[in-house]
């Protein structure tokens, strides 16, 4: 019976371990972004054809940059969330660096 229980331990606790915890929250990114980067600017500049960025890096880096020319106080989670909303609703980048 021992056996079986470590067994079990191992078939379905152990996996729970070894998967990334995903903690992007899109809503919270949302909400971020529309009480604050809205303020500078409409959504306009995400979906026209010229646009400067390029690549889910520097969409990443142009995220920080705003935050701290717009003197927030964000912490890196929100930082994330706000790139993930973003790239999600309109840039549609691979996220892998």
């Amino acid at each position: 019976m021992k056996k079986i229980y470590e067994l079990i331990v191992c078939v379905i606790i152990i996996p729970f371990f070894l998967t990334p915890v995903l903690a992007i929250d899109l809503e919270n990114g949302k909400t971020l972004h529309d009480e604050n980067c809205l303020r500078c600017h409409d959504e306009s500049k995400y979906i026209r054809k010229d646009r400067m960025i390029k690549n889910f890096q520097q969409l990443h880096e142009r995220i920080k940059q705003c935050e701290l020319m717009a003197e927030l106080t964000w912490f890196d989670e929100e930082i994330d969330d706000v790139t993930a909303y973003l790239n999600n609703q309109f840039y549609h980048f691979d996220t892998e660096k």
